[in-house]
């Protein structure tokens, strides 16, 4: 008897290379499907790429990018969809303008001069004495073209600039010299908080007795009231400067005077920025209200002539000058603010916005 001899190729196979055959035809049906598969994919937008290296020598798979690809990618394009600068175009920030909020205040004051239109041309107010607000402004504008009106407002500014010349001055120089000291700060609080609440035209009687109406008595009142606004912002000013700064300059060597100019000074700068804003329109007040009620030449003094005379339409038209002037004033002062703190992170957050 012979013993029957194994067969080696699979069931339903025989002959020599069945097995080989077999295994041959398999793997083609396998990379057949795979080729359908990654066809449908490309179809449907998928990139992906198979990185089976049998495969890709199979099927003959492309690495170059899809044709059908963006050129600039999702992180190339910024959130609107546009390209930034690493695509192919540079992207531009148009400035935004919130013209709403601007043209807020002018609304608000053409709805001012309405209201006082109104009042007097409907009898709720005696026209006699509060006349229409375009009568005033008829006025006003008649008013410059006289030689009278603008020496008036020469001699308002005058005292205005030398009052305040003279108070931030001197509070500056104080602040800073109290400030830096800790006895000092302790010995002048008490002072400093008495006298500052007393209002200046209090002082009115005691300028008349020592200057009467010359222009010293003006500056007697201008002085005290704007002197205060800007010793508490430079009293504050030197309170914020950090003390690990100082500690910084006083190791490297810096005497009191370097301390002062490279530490407390910036630091100081935007507080007494502020003092003088403030003070600038306080100024302004202390002057006409000087002019009003001691007689000193300006503005104050027409507006005076004018109530007695009883011609209310030019005492109107004066008021709404001193009113253009302290918002004169006060963009100057803002504009000088803005130029001198550019470097401050607070003006920046301001242009900014």
């Amino acid at each position: 008897m012979t013993e029957p001899v194994p067969s080696t190729g699979a069931p339903g196979h025989h002959g020599p290379g069945g097995s080989g055959d077999t295994h041959r035809e398999s793997e083609i049906e396998r990379l057949h499907r795979l080729e359908s598969s990654s066809g449908s994919d490309r179809r449907r937008g998928d990139v992906r790429r198979h990185t089976d290296a049998a495969t890709v020598a199979g099927l003959d798979i492309p690495t170059r990018p899809d044709p059908a690809a963006p050129r600039t990618s999702v992180a190339q394009s910024g959130v609107t969809g546009r390209p930034t600068s690493s695509g192919p175009s540079r992207a531009t920030r148009k400035p935004r303008r919130n013209w709403g909020t601007k043209s807020l205040g002018l609304v608000g004051l053409l709805g001012f001069l309405v209201i006082w239109e109104l009042l007097p041309r409907t009898g709720i107010v005696n026209p006699t004495f509060l006349p229409p607000a375009s009568a005033a402004i008829a006025d006003l504008f008649r008013n410059l073209g006289l030689t009278a009106f603008w020496q008036a407002v020469g001699d308002t500014m005058w005292q205005w600039l030398l009052g305040m010349l003279i108070a931030c001055i001197a509070a500056s120089v104080l602040g800073f010299i109290i400030g830096s000291s800790t006895f000092l700060r302790r010995f002048t609080n008490s002072t400093i908080e008495f006298m500052r609440p007393v209002p200046s035209v209090a002082l009115i009687p005691l300028a008349v007795l020592l200057f009467g109406v010359q222009i010293e008595s003006a500056l007697l009142l201008i002085v005290y009231a704007s002197f205060w606004q800007v010793l508490i912002q430079v009293l504050y000013g030197v309170a914020d400067v950090d003390n690990v700064a100082m500690n910084t300059a006083r190791s490297y060597g810096l005497g009191p005077m370097a301390r002062l100019r490279y530490v407390i000074f910036p630091t100081a700068l935007p507080y007494l920025m502020t003092g003088v804003r403030l003070a600038s329109a306080v100024a302004l007040i202390l002057a006409i209200t000087a002019q009003l009620i001691i007689g000193n030449p300006g503005l104050g003094a027409e507006i005076a002539k004018a109530q007695s005379g009883g011609s209310y339409v030019a005492m109107y038209a004066l008021i709404l000058a001193t009113g253009l002037l302290g918002v004169i004033i006060n963009l100057v002062m803002r504009m000088i603010e803005r130029r001198v703190l550019s470097w401050h992170s607070s003006v920046r957050t301001e242009v900014a916005s």
